[in-house]
């Protein structure tokens, strides 16, 4: 793995081709203290998951100015160890919108990891929302473009969720469970906010799918809904390992630092497939990116560039997910000096 060897990001990828990078976990906190322990348990777990400071549910009504400066200050705060913290703002017809995207943007724009935003009733809401966060990026002359998450769970804003994947200013798509069960006004019964009716009605199956799909197609990143059942960490663990293995999704929202580590462990790659990985990816590395001739488990399989992508990027959610990777391989790849 000399360091001569062509890097596997500049041989297997074009420079727009692939996905940003995101934590597989998205934790939410909107409440004070809960922001604050949020904060102190990712400097101490890394940044394996991202942040999100809420400002739609944390705010108290008629306190919502405040709040948005308390998620500013912490943003900006020395317990923002990694950068990977974001906001939730109100929806873009809410009255607070305008204001807190200016408060956050004017007073954090320097250390937004991004901004959520929720309840969009179609793609011109999204694309309202996207312009007014720059308009405030460029008067508070922040010196980068803000990442835009955006959270499906309106009837409208899934029929045009290609549309909404493909902008341009969208880095994320999140389903919203409980919102779009409410919307079909007791069509979907309860149980389909339940974390094993999620995975088994056929609407909301639908709608994962679609936000997946979408996604994919336009190289963002699909982040899956809550678990509610937060105390049965079996269940958080099951539902993330659907969500991740099953429906494509390579983000998924935590909302109780309980749910944190079992979703990071259910994203994550296994030690086989890791092992696998790295060989793969070191042979091919060796032979240039030519095909190469690999023998697992008693069986030879020919691998080619096709493979090789998809080898690459368990190494990559390896390395997010904090897995172990031997010494040779961490260094030769993931370390600043390689890349």
């Amino acid at each position: 793995m000399s360091e001569k060897l062509v890097h596997p990001r500049q041989t297997l990828f074009d420079t727009d081709e692939g996905a940003t990078p995101l934590p597989v976990c998205d934790h939410y906190a909107g409440v004070e203290v809960r922001m604050r322990k949020s904060l102190e348990l990712q400097a101490e777990l890394g940044p394996v998951f991202d942040v999100t400071l809420d400002c739609e549910d944390g705010a108290a009504v008629g306190g919502e100015a405040e709040h948005a400066h308390l998620v500013a200050e912490m943003l900006m705060s020395a317990a923002n160890v990694h950068g990977r913290v974001g906001a939730r703002v109100h929806p873009v017809d809410h009255p607070a919108f305008a204001q807190e995207t200016e408060t956050l943007v004017e007073r954090a724009g320097s250390r937004l990891a991004y901004l959520m935003v929720p309840k969009p009733r179609d793609f011109a809401d999204v694309e309202r929302a996207c312009a007014a966060i720059d308009h405030q990026i460029r008067v508070h002359g922040v010196g980068r473009p803000i990442p835009v998450h955006v959270l499906v769970e309106t009837h409208g804003a899934l029929r045009e969720v290609e549309r909404i994947a493909a902008h341009p200013r969208i880095e994320s798509v999140s389903f919203g469970l409980m919102d779009f069960v409410s919307a079909h006004r007791g069509a979907i019964p309860a149980a389909g906010m339940s974390v094993e009716g999620q995975f088994t009605h056929p609407l909301v199956l639908r709608a994962k799918l679609a936000i997946a799909a979408a996604c994919h197609g336009f190289a963002k990143t699909p982040s899956h809904c809550v678990v509610t059942e937060f105390n049965d960490l079996q269940a958080v663990s099951a539902a993330a390992t659907k969500a991740s293995r099953e429906l494509g999704y390579t983000r998924m929202w935590s909302i109780h630092p309980n749910q944190i580590r079992p979703i990071v462990a259910a994203f994550a790659p296994g030690a086989a497939e890791i092992e696998q990985a790295v060989e793969i990816i070191a042979a091919a590395q060796a032979a240039n990116w030519a095909p190469i001739k690999h023998r697992s488990a008693g069986r030879d399989t020919l691998h080619d560039r096709a493979s090789y992508r998809y080898f690459w990027q368990v190494l990559e959610r390896a390395a997010r997910t904090g897995q172990a990777l031997p010494l040779e391989a961490r260094q030769a790849w993931f370390e600043p000096a390689s890349a």
